[in-house]
């Protein structure tokens, strides 16, 4: 039995939520997304709640009843309240800034780093070491932030490179003489 599954959904006020099918629709004040739940999985709605269930007893029935209502989950928070995250910059010279639709950054190569920002989503560099990144869709957030922590991923040695903001670096010693 999944623990996450059989939690049911809230949707906030402010938050419509449309069910057509295995389609579950979400539409709030930061935008609106969208998710197609597996056929393992049946979804419905019940008042201000969203409900999720397996269709069988089958392995991959229940790995998709925990999956799918998580999914849903992540769809309701983004379009009310938005996801963030937060990457560090450590290095010196290393820097980054916001010029025009991409983010410039210099991460100690021969050559600046132009990163397009997509369409929906914010970045923004409060410091020249810091990045914000902000939208309604999760994996869109995190998969910009892990593209730009892979640029130049931290070094176990110094600890230069970019990081997630209160992620623990493995130091390694070095050579000794």
């Amino acid at each position: 039995m999944s623990r996450v599954g059989k939690k049911p959904v809230p949707v906030p006020t402010g938050v419509t939520a449309n069910i057509v099918g295995q389609k579950v629709a979400v539409k709030g004040s930061k935008g609106e997304l969208n998710f197609v739940v597996p056929d393992d999985v049946s979804v419905s709605m019940d008042g201000a709640v969203i409900k999720v269930d397996p269709r069988n007893d089958s392995k991959r029935a229940r790995a998709m009843w925990g999956m799918s209502r998580a999914m849903i989950n992540n769809l309701v928070t983004g379009v009310s309240k938005g996801f963030e995250r937060k990457l560090e910059i450590t290095g010196v010279g290393y820097k980054a800034a916001v010029v025009g639709k991409n983010l410039q950054m210099s991460l100690g190569y021969s050559h600046d780093i132009n990163y397009p920002i997509p369409a929906g989503v914010s970045i923004v560099t409060p410091k020249p070491t810091e990045i914000m990144i902000s939208g309604v869709d999760k994996r869109q957030i995190g998969q910009i932030a892990a593209e730009i922590r892979a640029m130049r991923g931290p070094e176990p040695y110094k600890g230069k490179g970019v990081r997630y903001e209160g992620e623990f670096i493995f130091r390694k010693e070095g050579k000794k003489k």
